[in-house]
Protein backbone atom coordinates (compact mmCIF):
# COMPACT_ATOMS: atom_id res chain seq x y z
CA UNK A 1 0.00 0.00 0.00
CA UNK A 2 1.03 3.19 -0.85
CA UNK A 3 2.09 5.06 2.27
CA UNK A 4 -0.50 7.63 1.39
CA UNK A 5 -3.15 5.92 1.16
CA UNK A 6 -5.98 5.74 3.63
CA UNK A 7 -6.09 1.80 5.06
CA UNK A 8 -9.84 0.59 4.03
CA UNK A 9 -12.27 0.86 7.19
CA UNK A 10 -12.87 -2.63 9.10
CA UNK A 11 -16.51 -3.43 9.37
CA UNK A 12 -18.04 -4.19 12.33
CA UNK A 13 -21.91 -5.16 11.96
CA UNK A 14 -22.38 -8.64 12.08
CA UNK A 15 -25.22 -11.01 11.30
CA UNK A 16 -26.92 -13.58 14.08
CA UNK A 17 -29.47 -15.36 11.92
CA UNK A 18 -32.28 -13.07 10.57
CA UNK A 19 -30.62 -10.33 13.78
CA UNK A 20 -28.04 -7.58 12.26
CA UNK A 21 -26.09 -5.90 14.76
CA UNK A 22 -24.43 -2.84 14.36
CA UNK A 23 -21.31 -4.50 15.89
CA UNK A 24 -20.56 -7.26 17.82
CA UNK A 25 -20.26 -5.94 21.09
CA UNK A 26 -23.45 -6.33 23.62
CA UNK A 27 -24.11 -6.02 27.17
CA UNK A 28 -25.43 -9.45 28.81
CA UNK A 29 -29.20 -9.10 30.64
CA UNK A 30 -28.83 -8.87 34.28
CA UNK A 31 -25.36 -6.82 34.56
CA UNK A 32 -26.72 -3.55 32.46
CA UNK A 33 -30.18 -2.96 34.42
CA UNK A 34 -32.54 -1.52 31.80
CA UNK A 35 -29.96 1.15 30.31
CA UNK A 36 -31.31 3.62 31.58
CA UNK A 37 -28.89 3.53 34.71
CA UNK A 38 -25.73 3.27 32.62
CA UNK A 39 -26.82 6.33 30.11
CA UNK A 40 -24.25 9.28 32.17
CA UNK A 41 -21.75 6.37 32.07
CA UNK A 42 -21.91 4.79 28.58
CA UNK A 43 -22.40 6.23 24.93
CA UNK A 44 -25.59 3.59 24.52
CA UNK A 45 -25.56 4.56 20.50
CA UNK A 46 -22.65 2.81 19.99
CA UNK A 47 -23.21 -1.04 21.35
CA UNK A 48 -24.57 -3.68 19.23
CA UNK A 49 -26.66 -4.83 21.47
CA UNK A 50 -28.79 -4.41 24.90
CA UNK A 51 -30.11 -7.07 26.90
CA UNK A 52 -32.19 -5.74 29.55
CA UNK A 53 -32.93 -7.72 32.64
CA UNK A 54 -34.83 -11.08 32.47
CA UNK A 55 -38.35 -10.66 32.82
CA UNK A 56 -40.90 -13.11 33.86
CA UNK A 57 -44.35 -13.65 32.97
CA UNK A 58 -45.68 -12.24 36.71
CA UNK A 59 -43.71 -10.04 39.00
CA UNK A 60 -40.45 -12.26 40.84
CA UNK A 61 -39.10 -11.09 44.61
CA UNK A 62 -35.80 -12.91 43.63
CA UNK A 63 -34.39 -14.66 46.00
CA UNK A 64 -33.36 -14.09 49.49
CA UNK A 65 -30.21 -12.04 50.70
CA UNK A 66 -27.43 -12.19 50.18
CA UNK A 67 -27.14 -12.37 47.01
CA UNK A 68 -24.13 -11.63 45.61
CA UNK A 69 -20.38 -12.19 46.72
CA UNK A 70 -17.32 -11.28 45.45
CA UNK A 71 -14.92 -14.94 44.68
CA UNK A 72 -11.55 -15.07 43.46
CA UNK A 73 -11.37 -13.73 39.71
CA UNK A 74 -15.43 -13.58 39.25
CA UNK A 75 -18.62 -12.98 41.79
CA UNK A 76 -21.39 -15.63 42.56
CA UNK A 77 -24.76 -14.49 42.23
CA UNK A 78 -27.99 -15.49 43.58
CA UNK A 79 -30.36 -12.40 42.37
CA UNK A 80 -33.46 -15.27 41.06
CA UNK A 81 -34.50 -13.14 38.31
CA UNK A 82 -35.97 -10.17 40.62
CA UNK A 83 -38.01 -8.40 38.44
CA UNK A 84 -41.65 -6.55 38.01
CA UNK A 85 -43.35 -8.82 35.19
CA UNK A 86 -43.75 -8.81 31.13
CA UNK A 87 -46.29 -5.62 31.57
CA UNK A 88 -44.49 -3.44 33.75
CA UNK A 89 -41.55 -4.09 31.81
CA UNK A 90 -43.48 -3.43 28.26
CA UNK A 91 -45.29 -0.20 30.18
CA UNK A 92 -42.37 1.38 31.94
CA UNK A 93 -39.01 -0.17 30.41
CA UNK A 94 -39.44 -0.72 26.93
CA UNK A 95 -40.49 2.59 25.77
CA UNK A 96 -36.93 3.97 27.10
CA UNK A 97 -34.65 0.95 25.25
CA UNK A 98 -36.82 1.06 22.16
CA UNK A 99 -35.81 4.54 21.41
CA UNK A 100 -32.21 3.96 21.37
CA UNK A 101 -29.75 3.33 18.47
CA UNK A 102 -28.32 -0.45 19.97
CA UNK A 103 -30.86 -3.53 19.34
CA UNK A 104 -32.51 -4.24 22.07
CA UNK A 105 -32.73 -8.38 22.87
CA UNK A 106 -35.21 -8.71 25.46
CA UNK A 107 -34.45 -11.67 28.24
CA UNK A 108 -37.36 -13.66 28.81
CA UNK A 109 -37.91 -16.81 31.42
CA UNK A 110 -40.81 -19.00 31.76
CA UNK A 111 -41.64 -21.81 34.32
CA UNK A 112 -42.92 -23.92 31.64
CA UNK A 113 -43.04 -24.37 27.87
CA UNK A 114 -46.77 -22.43 27.63
CA UNK A 115 -44.47 -19.58 29.75
CA UNK A 116 -42.34 -19.14 27.17
CA UNK A 117 -44.98 -18.64 24.28
CA UNK A 118 -47.14 -16.57 25.83
CA UNK A 119 -44.33 -13.96 26.41
CA UNK A 120 -42.77 -14.55 23.00
CA UNK A 121 -46.43 -13.29 21.56
CA UNK A 122 -46.79 -11.14 24.08
CA UNK A 123 -43.12 -9.46 23.23
CA UNK A 124 -44.38 -9.87 19.45
CA UNK A 125 -46.82 -7.79 19.34
CA UNK A 126 -45.53 -4.31 20.82
CA UNK A 127 -42.55 -2.18 19.16
CA UNK A 128 -39.25 -2.08 19.50
CA UNK A 129 -37.95 -5.33 20.49
CA UNK A 130 -35.55 -7.19 17.74
CA UNK A 131 -34.72 -10.02 19.62
CA UNK A 132 -35.56 -12.55 22.12
CA UNK A 133 -32.87 -14.22 24.38
CA UNK A 134 -34.70 -17.57 25.93
CA UNK A 135 -33.07 -17.88 29.58
CA UNK A 136 -33.52 -21.45 29.26
CA UNK A 137 -30.37 -21.73 31.82
CA UNK A 138 -30.60 -19.82 34.98
CA UNK A 139 -28.97 -21.44 37.67
CA UNK A 140 -30.67 -19.60 40.47
CA UNK A 141 -34.37 -20.53 39.74
CA UNK A 142 -36.58 -23.43 40.11
CA UNK A 143 -37.81 -24.09 36.47
CA UNK A 144 -36.13 -22.72 33.72
CA UNK A 145 -32.69 -24.22 34.02
CA UNK A 146 -34.34 -27.83 33.81
CA UNK A 147 -35.05 -26.53 29.69
CA UNK A 148 -31.57 -25.73 29.62
CA UNK A 149 -30.38 -29.41 30.45
CA UNK A 150 -32.67 -31.81 28.18
CA UNK A 151 -32.21 -31.71 24.61
CA UNK A 152 -36.22 -32.39 24.13
CA UNK A 153 -37.09 -29.65 26.77
CA UNK A 154 -35.21 -27.42 25.09
CA UNK A 155 -35.83 -27.96 21.21
CA UNK A 156 -39.84 -27.77 22.30
CA UNK A 157 -39.34 -24.69 24.00
CA UNK A 158 -37.42 -23.15 21.43
CA UNK A 159 -39.75 -24.48 18.59
CA UNK A 160 -42.59 -22.67 20.53
CA UNK A 161 -41.32 -19.71 21.05
CA UNK A 162 -40.36 -19.47 17.07
CA UNK A 163 -43.98 -20.68 15.89
CA UNK A 164 -45.37 -18.03 18.60
CA UNK A 165 -43.17 -15.00 17.27
CA UNK A 166 -42.06 -13.99 14.04
CA UNK A 167 -38.97 -12.45 15.89
CA UNK A 168 -35.39 -13.42 16.02
CA UNK A 169 -34.80 -16.03 18.93
CA UNK A 170 -31.43 -16.96 20.64
CA UNK A 171 -31.04 -19.77 23.06
CA UNK A 172 -29.13 -19.08 26.19
CA UNK A 173 -27.84 -22.07 27.35
CA UNK A 174 -26.23 -23.36 30.80
CA UNK A 175 -22.52 -24.82 30.94
CA UNK A 176 -23.64 -27.28 33.92
CA UNK A 177 -24.35 -30.19 31.34
CA UNK A 178 -22.48 -33.07 30.49
CA UNK A 179 -22.65 -32.64 26.58
CA UNK A 180 -23.84 -29.09 25.98
CA UNK A 181 -23.20 -29.95 22.06
CA UNK A 182 -26.23 -32.00 22.43
CA UNK A 183 -28.17 -28.99 23.81
CA UNK A 184 -27.18 -26.75 21.06
CA UNK A 185 -28.06 -28.86 18.09
CA UNK A 186 -31.53 -29.30 19.49
CA UNK A 187 -31.87 -25.52 20.11
CA UNK A 188 -30.67 -25.23 16.46
CA UNK A 189 -33.65 -28.13 15.57
CA UNK A 190 -35.83 -25.84 17.12
CA UNK A 191 -35.60 -23.21 15.28
CA UNK A 192 -33.32 -20.85 17.06
CA UNK A 193 -31.70 -17.90 15.08
CA UNK A 194 -28.42 -17.93 17.51
CA UNK A 195 -27.21 -19.73 20.86
CA UNK A 196 -25.40 -17.34 23.63
CA UNK A 197 -22.96 -19.28 25.17
CA UNK A 198 -22.59 -19.40 28.32
CA UNK A 199 -24.99 -18.68 31.27
CA UNK A 200 -23.15 -18.74 34.73
CA UNK A 201 -21.50 -21.67 36.45
CA UNK A 202 -23.35 -23.56 39.23
CA UNK A 203 -21.20 -22.40 42.27
CA UNK A 204 -20.56 -22.25 46.27
CA UNK A 205 -19.42 -19.91 49.02
CA UNK A 206 -18.78 -20.68 52.45
CA UNK A 207 -18.29 -18.98 56.13
CA UNK A 208 -16.67 -22.01 57.42
CA UNK A 209 -15.95 -18.91 60.86
CA UNK A 210 -19.63 -19.06 61.12
CA UNK A 211 -20.08 -22.75 59.13
CA UNK A 212 -22.99 -21.83 56.66
CA UNK A 213 -23.27 -20.32 53.30
CA UNK A 214 -22.95 -16.78 52.63
CA UNK A 215 -25.70 -16.72 49.85
CA UNK A 216 -29.33 -16.42 50.90
CA UNK A 217 -29.81 -19.14 48.41
CA UNK A 218 -27.07 -21.11 49.51
CA UNK A 219 -25.97 -21.59 45.68
CA UNK A 220 -25.52 -19.54 43.24
CA UNK A 221 -24.27 -18.60 39.18
CA UNK A 222 -20.39 -17.71 38.94
CA UNK A 223 -19.32 -15.47 36.70
CA UNK A 224 -16.57 -13.52 35.31
CA UNK A 225 -12.70 -14.23 34.29
CA UNK A 226 -12.97 -17.38 36.09
CA UNK A 227 -15.16 -18.90 33.81
CA UNK A 228 -13.46 -17.75 30.49
CA UNK A 229 -11.80 -21.26 30.14
CA UNK A 230 -15.18 -22.94 30.43
CA UNK A 231 -16.98 -20.82 27.71
CA UNK A 232 -14.68 -20.35 25.25
CA UNK A 233 -14.36 -24.43 25.24
CA UNK A 234 -17.89 -24.42 24.80
CA UNK A 235 -18.20 -22.09 22.13
CA UNK A 236 -15.16 -23.88 20.31
CA UNK A 237 -17.07 -27.09 20.34
CA UNK A 238 -20.85 -25.95 20.13
CA UNK A 239 -19.02 -24.06 16.90
CA UNK A 240 -17.88 -27.30 14.98
CA UNK A 241 -21.53 -28.88 15.78
CA UNK A 242 -24.25 -26.46 14.64
CA UNK A 243 -24.32 -24.01 11.80
CA UNK A 244 -26.14 -20.93 13.54
CA UNK A 245 -24.26 -18.17 14.63
CA UNK A 246 -23.07 -17.69 18.58
CA UNK A 247 -22.60 -15.16 21.14
CA UNK A 248 -19.82 -15.54 23.26
CA UNK A 249 -20.06 -14.71 27.01
CA UNK A 250 -18.29 -15.27 29.76
CA UNK A 251 -15.43 -13.47 31.75
CA UNK A 252 -14.35 -10.73 28.58
CA UNK A 253 -13.02 -7.96 30.17
CA UNK A 254 -10.83 -6.40 27.28
CA UNK A 255 -10.35 -6.56 23.49
CA UNK A 256 -8.18 -9.59 23.95
CA UNK A 257 -11.02 -11.73 25.56
CA UNK A 258 -13.14 -10.69 22.75
CA UNK A 259 -11.19 -11.44 19.77
CA UNK A 260 -10.52 -15.07 21.47
CA UNK A 261 -13.71 -15.51 21.36
CA UNK A 262 -14.43 -14.45 17.79
CA UNK A 263 -11.86 -17.11 16.63
CA UNK A 264 -12.58 -19.74 18.50
CA UNK A 265 -16.30 -19.07 16.66
CA UNK A 266 -18.69 -16.50 18.34
CA UNK A 267 -20.14 -14.27 16.07
CA UNK A 268 -20.54 -11.62 18.94
CA UNK A 269 -19.81 -11.36 22.75
CA UNK A 270 -21.67 -10.27 25.96
CA UNK A 271 -19.88 -8.28 28.21
CA UNK A 272 -21.29 -8.76 31.59
CA UNK A 273 -19.82 -9.14 35.04
CA UNK A 274 -16.84 -6.22 33.91
CA UNK A 275 -20.06 -3.78 33.61
CA UNK A 276 -20.17 -3.71 37.51
CA UNK A 277 -16.53 -2.69 37.86
CA UNK A 278 -15.72 -1.25 34.84
CA UNK A 279 -18.82 0.52 33.22
CA UNK A 280 -17.38 1.88 29.91
CA UNK A 281 -15.61 -1.63 29.18
CA UNK A 282 -17.61 -2.03 26.20
CA UNK A 283 -16.99 1.51 24.28
CA UNK A 284 -13.31 0.61 25.32
CA UNK A 285 -13.28 -2.54 23.75
CA UNK A 286 -15.15 -0.96 20.65
CA UNK A 287 -12.50 1.69 20.35
CA UNK A 288 -9.80 -1.37 20.39
CA UNK A 289 -11.60 -3.49 17.83
CA UNK A 290 -11.06 -2.33 14.21
CA UNK A 291 -7.12 -2.40 15.06
CA UNK A 292 -7.03 -5.91 16.71
CA UNK A 293 -9.27 -6.85 13.49
CA UNK A 294 -6.81 -4.99 10.91
CA UNK A 295 -4.06 -6.97 12.66
CA UNK A 296 -5.45 -10.41 11.24
CA UNK A 297 -5.65 -9.41 8.31
CA UNK A 298 -9.65 -8.71 8.47
CA UNK A 299 -11.65 -6.23 6.79
CA UNK A 300 -14.92 -7.52 8.80
CA UNK A 301 -15.70 -9.56 11.76
CA UNK A 302 -16.23 -12.57 9.84
CA UNK A 303 -13.30 -13.00 8.41
CA UNK A 304 -11.71 -14.21 12.15
CA UNK A 305 -14.53 -15.77 13.33
CA UNK A 306 -14.05 -19.88 13.76
CA UNK A 307 -10.39 -19.23 12.42
CA UNK A 308 -8.88 -21.34 14.69
CA UNK A 309 -6.53 -23.61 14.36
CA UNK A 310 -5.42 -26.48 16.28
CA UNK A 311 -1.42 -26.48 17.04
Amino acid sequence: MNPTETPHPVRLDVQLGRLRLANPIAVASGTFGYAREMAGLVDLARLGAILPKTITQEPRPGNPPPRTVETACGMLNSIGLDNDGIEAFIAEKLPYLASLAPATIVSIAGRTQDEFTRMAARMDAVPGVDALELNVSCPNVTGGVDFGTDPDSCRRVVAGVRDACSLPVLAKLTPNVTNVVAIAQAAEQGGADALSLVNTCLGMAVDWRRRRPILGNVLGGLSGPAIKPIAIRIVYQVAAAVDIPLMGIGGIANINDVMEFLVAGATAVQIGTANFYNPTVSVKILDALPDALARLGATCVADVVGTITKQ
